[in-house]
């Protein structure tokens, strides 16, 4: 039986069923469930315009959304830090959706770029955790997960939900817009279906190997978390959860831009986390994939000391770095929901081995716990 000393990890181990049960409220057998995309009819602007406004994890899962719903529906999107969206004081003259993400709904920065995209006459949408919140019920259309409640401060199911749910909206908009044709629908809800147990799965391993990774790495002094695409969304998040977890030092940056400054402070005591999937399916992870090789060789080189997240049984991978953790083969779209829990373990282990309340870090507070 696994046992939990904190909420946080406890949090971690439930994401397989917090994910189902968010599934639940959109998915039949079919696909979406006719009410939820009856729901979501009412808010795409006809221009293919979405502007993202959230703050902390909630804008990491924004950026993903924007990859997802650019290169699976064709629409243009922008994501914007909700404390800057709403002092902008100008007018958007773009018209775009607004899609505003927050775990508990009542974030102060995140209602104030709702209520600023409300000003403006924008159509709105909320992604939150609790649908009685300010943030969802204010909103011209919510999308609610079913995470359940959340203890910790570092949010860590909240968000792989609010993943889910991203991809869930753009099967919609995919569809709607005939970017997915409806036949192949069925396999994009069979994939996601499949992946709570997938991640369930790997949940003990990602565990042991979290732990063995922040005994070894307790003293470095800063991380640099490197992702490409889709996965630079999850470098970021995966950079936050330690900042806030451990009060250890950590920033996410796309790979390609390691050498344009960063590289300067690479030593023993700077590690490089790198994620280093691909689908091979698809043209652009393999490009993507390929040049994440290319830097790791050339870290090898240089001796720099590096964790990297790879497909299960990657030797090219393994080879070129000092430690590996392997993921479970998916679809480029759904890699990130696998990749940000062995990166969730790492921060946890690493307050851990730091002496820190992880499930209160100082300076830090919820802005609603559920109830």
């Amino acid at each position: 039986m696994t046992t939990f000393d904190h909420e946080m990890l406890r949090e971690i181990y439930e994401q397989p069923q917090a994910l189902l049960r968010t599934l639940e409220l959109y998915l039949d057998e079919a696909g979406l469930k006719p009410e939820v995309a009856q729901r979501l009819a009412s808010w795409p602007n006809a221009a293919g315009e979405i502007l993202i406004a959230a703050s902390g994890s909630s804008r990491h899962s924004g950026l993903y959304g924007e990859i997802l719903l650019e290169d699976l529906c064709g629409l243009a999107v922008d994501v914007e830090y909700a404390s800057e969206y709403s002092c902008r004081g100008s007018v958007d003259m773009r018209k775009s959706s607004v899609l505003v993400l927050s775990q508990s709904g009542e974030t102060s920065d995140t209602l104030a770029a709702l209520a600023e995209a409300r000003r403006q006459g924008h159509r709105t949408l909320a992604i939150t955790n609790v649908a009685s919140s300010t943030m969802a019920t204010t909103a011209d259309v919510s999308m609610p997960l079913a995470a359940g409640q959340e203890k910790a401060i570092p949010a860590t199911k909240s968000f792989t939900c609010q993943l889910a749910v991203l991809y869930l909206l753009a099967m919609y908009e995919g569809t709607r817009l005939g970017r997915i044709p409806a036949d192949a629908v069925p396999a994009y809800v069979r994939a996601l279906r499949a992946l709570p147990s997938v991640l369930a799965a790997s949940l003990d391993r990602w565990r042991a190997q979290a732990a063995e990774l922040a005994r070894l790495y307790r003293s470095a002094a800063t991380f640099l978390y490197l992702g490409r695409g889709i996965h630079y969304a999850i470098a970021r998040e995966g950079a936050l959860k330690l900042k806030e977890s451990s009060y250890v030092h950590a920033e996410g940056y796309p790979v390609g831009e390691l050498k344009h400054g960063p590289n300067a402070l690479v030593s023993e005591r700077v590690p490089l986390v790198v994620l280093a999937t691909v689908d091979r399916s698809l043209d652009a992870s393999i490009l993507r994939y390929e040049k994440t090789l290319q830097l790791l060789a050339d870290m090898k080189a240089q001796g720099a000391k590096v964790i990297a997240l790879a497909n299960a049984g990657d030797q090219q991978v393994a080879a070129l770095v000092s430690n590996c953790v392997e993921v479970p083969p998916a679809s480029e779209y759904l890699l990130p929901l696998l990749e940000v829990v062995p990166l969730q373990l790492f921060a946890y282990f690493m307050a851990i081995e730091h002496g820190v309340d992880v499930d209160r870090p100082r300076n830090l507070s919820k802005a609603v716990v559920e109830k």
